[in-house]
């Protein structure tokens, strides 16, 4: 819970506006000063802070570096200061407004960013690092991540401004090991994880941030969950042993010189890295050119690397028992015998279509099911396909499933498949056509070759008909809004996972949610656990629960909700609908 709320101040100078954000050792509140101009206060907690994180007088490193910095890409300093408040020692530091949001809310809301858009984004997180390395003792950032990048909303991406300076030292002060529970070790070079930052360090991880805006994905990664922090090291020099994979590298449209640009940046040596933040803008300028370096590209059976989903599978998904039992005798036992398939000429359904409302666990089951089969799990979005260019798609298409069947057996999802296999009536776009004509040809008999596409959609009639035929998307399931007894279970499952009171009443929590998504019944967990946290409580009550609920409306009205039953009628026709389970989630 924020030490100070709404309209009190903070040292008799600066009014809260609102409480902005919290992590391990500070506060950060929006606020006006005594002029009723708006800006950042970040307050401070010496009780919370690391021996790190102080400098060499002892003074928060923090703060003095704040005190220095002006640049266009890096908040400007305005005051700061020292108080005693709710008996504890705080330091404080306060910088200009941004009206913004960080990179990875702004990726969550919008999607994927273009290469033009990654390019500007990563120059303008380089101009503000070679501010800092330019210094004269260069100050290390030591956490650049998506997360520390905060977009200004009223200019462009160039505005960018880089934020958090929490673990950032000068280079003269002594190393010390970071804390892999309040950092990200999946974007620190390897010399850092030893405690040693450097100039190359912040732009190894530069690197890191290129890679998952291209890729949707950090390099080398893993589940780190249940491990130490001296276990995460070794394991992340384990996988660094390999060379940098570049997964689906026909699917973007990048130019070799960004590739290598990655790679050099995110090699094991620090000599090997970009020297300085200016030579790494003038390679993504073209100014100097970056030789091809060794990474793996999956370009032969040999080479793939399979993307297994770990999980419980099934256990995890409330309802669709019916749905669970289909596939469980129509494409899994079918793989766990093949022999027996083979002698009755049997092979597995060439694909499904799950669609209903939006939120209501397509995407879900779909992992959870690539988890209870152990099959290779390959996820594909619209953008995934598009291309600017006239059969441009098509190649992407054919890369798409080439990779499954040399991952095979494989769950080859394809999200939003109305928008990938569109219906070529309502388009006389030959782009929209031929990667259309690809799809088809593809998903015929792919299912002997051990790929399973499945397909989600909340607008089935968008789909081109002929993806509808058998021995392609063949069997087809409705999943509604959960029902009743999918609701109870949703919430005995979501709260089994976390610190919860006893008496909690699912039968009163399903009655007090109906009409309301699988979405909404994780975010009604979610906001009672944030008020358990905020008001230090520990736990998850029924009284949390409740309040949550109170303030969690759910996503669709009745009339959208009807809307979609009416659409499944048409669909299916409503003799067919009849005799179709309607499955829950």
């Amino acid at each position: 819970m924020f030490l100070f709320q709404k309209g009190q101040t903070i040292d008799n100078r600066y009014t809260v506006v609102f409480p902005h954000k919290e992590s391990s050792y500070a506060e950060t509140y929006r606020v006006k000063d005594l002029n009723g101009k708006l800006r950042f206060l970040k307050l401070i907690y010496y009780s919370k802070l690391q021996y790190s994180q102080f400098g060499k007088d002892g003074c928060v490193a923090e703060v003095e570096i704040a005190k220095i910095l002006n640049h266009p890409n890096v908040c400007k300093y305005v005051d700061s200061g020292r108080l005693v408040a709710n008996g504890q020692q705080l330091a404080y530091f306060v910088t200009e407004f941004v009206s913004g949001e960080t990179l990875d809310k702004r990726i969550a809301r919008d999607g994927d960013m273009s290469v033009y858009e990654i390019k500007q984004v990563v120059k303008a997180l380089l101009s503000a690092l070679q501010y800092l390395h330019s210094q004269s003792v260069p100050v290390i950032h030591n956490e650049i991540t998506i997360q520390n990048l905060m977009l200004d909303l009223s200019g462009t991406l160039e505005d960018l401004k880089l934020i958090d300076f929490g673990y950032a030292k000068f280079l003269n002060e002594e190393p010390a090991k970071p804390n892999l529970k309040q950092l990200n070790p999946f974007y620190m070079a390897p010399e850092r994880l030893n405690g040693v930052g450097c100039v190359q360090s912040d732009l190894f991880s530069v690197g890191a941030v290129i890679y998952q805006l291209i890729f949707d994905e950090l390099p080398w990664f893993f589940d780190a969950s249940g491990m130490n922090d001296q276990q995460i090291i070794e394991r992340i020099q384990e996988e660094r042993n390999h060379p940098l994979r570049m997964p689906n590298i026909e699917m973007f449209e990048l130019d070799e010189q960004l590739l290598n640009i990655v790679s050099k940046s995110m090699q094991i040596d620090v000599q090997d890295h970009f020297q300085t933040a200016q030579e790494m803008i003038d390679a993504i300028d073209g100014k100097i050119k970056v030789d091809i370096v060794k990474r793996n590209i999956n370009s032969s059976s040999s080479d793939v690397k399979k993307n297994i989903r770990r999980g419980n599978g099934f256990a995890d998904v409330a309802g669709m028992s019916e749905l669970k039992e289909q596939l469980k005798s129509d494409v899994i036992d079918l793989l766990q015998n093949p022999e027996q398939a083979k002698a009755l000429g049997l092979s597995i359904p060439n694909g499904l279509l799950f669609y209903g409302p939006p939120g209501c666990g397509k995407t879900f089951f779909a992992e959870k099911f690539a988890e209870e089969t152990g099959f290779n799990y390959q996820y594909v979005k619209c953008s995934d396909v598009a291309s600017p260019y006239i059969d441009g798609g098509k190649g992407k298409i054919a890369d798409i499933f080439k990779q499954a069947r040399e991952s095979a057996p494989t769950i080859l999802f394809l999200d939003e498949v109305d928008a990938v296999i569109r219906n070529r009536s309502h388009h006389n776009n030959p782009t929209t056509a031929g990667a259309v004509n690809e799809f088809l040809m593809q998903l015929n008999n792919c299912g002997r070759d051990n790929i399973l596409v499945i397909g989600a959609t909340n607008n089935p009639l968008d789909i081109d008909e002929a993806a509808l035929r058998a021995g392609r998307l063949e069997l087809k399931y409705y999943i509604p809004q959960p029902d009743y007894e999918t609701r109870k279970s949703m919430f005995q499952i979501s709260l089994s996972k976390r610190c919860y009171d006893f008496g909690i009443d699912y039968d009163k929590l399903a009655s007090l949610t109906q009409n309301y998504i699988s979405a909404d019944i994780s975010l009604v967990v979610d906001n009672a656990a944030r008020l358990a946290f905020r008001r230090k409580i520990g736990k998850i009550t029924m009284a949390l629960l409740e309040e949550a609920i109170v303030e969690t409306k759910p996503s669709l009205t009745l009339e959208q909700i009807k809307r979609h039953e009416i659409i499944r009628d048409k669909f299916n026709g409503v003799k067919q609908n009849n005799d179709r389970p309607k499955i829950g989630f």
